[in-house]
């Protein structure tokens, strides 16, 4: 069985898709920010003002940090795995979507 090689982060379609994303017009750097309220709120922005998203703005939103924490995986901090949490919260309050205890 042939080993698998490592492509460099800017060959990845992970990284692709972050950085071009057709659905979401992302801020640069919005994943690696210290405010999750800022997160939420850049990712609503836009969200809510795109017009290529296939599903509803919280959707495409939430999907999208999603995908980030999940691509991003062991190479991210305890600490910025903390805010980007912190930040799907502040994404479901913004959008009415609180979970219920």
């Amino acid at each position: 069985m042939a080993k698998r090689s490592k492509s460099s982060p800017d060959k990845r379609w992970s990284g692709k898709v972050t950085r071009e994303s057709n659905a979401l017009d992302l801020e640069e750097g919005v994943f690696t920010w210290s405010d999750p309220k800022r997160i939420a709120r850049s990712l609503k922005r836009s969200a809510d003002s795109s017009t290529r998203r296939k599903a509803p703005p919280f959707r495409s939103a939430m999907s999208m940090l999603v995908f980030y924490m999940n691509r991003a995986g062991r190479n991210l901090n305890e600490d910025q795995l903390r805010i980007l949490e912190q930040a799907k919260e502040e994404l479901r309050g913004l959008y009415g979507k609180r979970r219920h205890p």
